[in-house]
């Protein structure tokens, strides 16, 4: 049994020069919140928050750490990291009722678990990925969040750094898509694959009749090609009507809205987010039903790099042939904290045998980026 000593929020923002553009606006930084448990032993469990937007997200979430979450997990008995999963989620049911805060409070949940399954692993001594019964310590990975405005010099790079796949950022109009899709494929071979994310800024009519003009690049899937809480008969109309395989999962949080998805075989591509919904907790099952009804699981995630070693071993963990998301767009808060994740073997994702997550993160490597709050 684990008592908890402990809970910390940190918040980090790393100003970019070259803003990310997605169909709904733009971050002109990275922000990333750190959640630090410390048991009786001072041993430490390291989580993290999904909170890319808005971007005030990061210091609300830190805040709701602190305020919400501190009091709840201090002193707190721990006997496994799924019934305190179970537990976090019942004791906070009525404020996200009573707040319309379920988003931010799942979210924090999320990190709170990677954090409570780092803290365990580590005290067992194993790797988290191997915990989970993972067989892979080399993952396949492609580059994301390539830009309409830069997208050459983006593709140049990744290229550089060994990437085989690359997802464009599309629906900012069909001139500007087909141009940055022409490009791309002039800069690849056939041998690499090639996918877009919509990010939800279609509506049913624009989807089928963009894709429709897409398919001549021969794209391995489309994702969020409408609003992600669209009906299911809107999705199984745009999936009747085009020839591209649909992704969709990073914006739907919870099991249920997943197997009503996963029933209806709409999708080729399930993406949830570990650090948004569900932690390790949530998502490892739910991994295991998308792998066995076909679908592959390929975990979202976009932030600093606590949440994505957290989403390789839980891709490990999947047992499948996923793939595994790396944003191309410089980020200290992603790169000095993943260790030899990337250098190692480049153009894949290396997981090591050290315990839990397998790292202790970096933090003096980027405490110029540190924010009060």
């Amino acid at each position: 049994m684990i008592k908890i000593r402990n809970l910390e929020s940190f918040v980090y923002r790393y100003p970019l020069e070259n803003p990310v553009t997605t169909s709904f606006g733009q971050m002109y930084s990275r922000p990333m919140v750190l959640v630090k448990i410390t048991d009786e032993d001072d041993e430490v469990g390291w989580g993290e928050i999904w909170c890319n937007f808005p971007q005030i997200a990061a210091e609300y979430r830190a805040k709701m750490i602190d305020n919400v979450f501190k009091p709840i997990i201090i002193n707190m008995e721990i006997i496994n990291a799924e019934k305190t999963f179970n537990h976090l989620n019942t004791k906070t049911s009525i404020l996200a009722i009573q707040s319309g805060e379920s988003g931010p409070i799942s979210q924090c949940i999320a990190g709170l678990d990677i954090a409570i399954h780092d803290l365990i692993a580590k005290k067992e001594q194993i790797p988290l990925w191997k915990k989970f019964g993972g067989e892979k310590k080399l993952l396949p990975i492609y580059a994301s969040g390539i830009n309409p405005s830069n997208t050459e010099e983006q593709i140049k790079f990744a290229l550089k750094n060994s990437f085989k796949a690359f997802k464009l950022k599309v629906g900012f109009g069909m001139e500007t898509d087909i141009r940055n899709l022409e490009i791309i494929r002039k800069c690849i071979s056939l041998n690499h694959s090639l996918m877009i994310d919509a990010n939800q800024g279609w509506n049913k009519k624009s989807a089928i009749e963009n894709c429709n003009q897409f398919e001549k690049f021969n794209l391995t899937w489309a994702e969020e090609v409408i609003a992600a809480n669209s009906d299911l008969e809107n999705w199984q109309e745009v999936k009747k009507r085009i020839n591209i395989p649909l992704a969709a999962g990073e914006n739907f949080t919870n099991y249920k809205e997943f197997k009503n998805f996963i029933d209806s075989k709409v999708f080729s591509i399930l993406q949830p987010d570990l650090a948004k919904w569900g932690g390790f907790s949530g998502v490892n099952n739910l991994s295991r039903f998308i792998e066995k009804s076909n679908i592959s699981y390929c975990p979202h995630f976009l932030g600093g790099g606590i949440g994505l070693l957290a989403s390789a071993h839980a891709l490990s963990a999947s047992r499948g042939n996923g793939i595994l998301e790396v944003d191309i767009n410089i980020n200290p808060l992603r790169n000095n904290l993943v260790g030899e994740m990337f250098s190692k073997f480049p153009g894949m994702a290396y997981l090591s045998d050290s315990p839990g997550l397998g790292i202790e993160p970096d933090l003096k490597s980027i405490e110029t980026y540190l924010i009060k709050h």
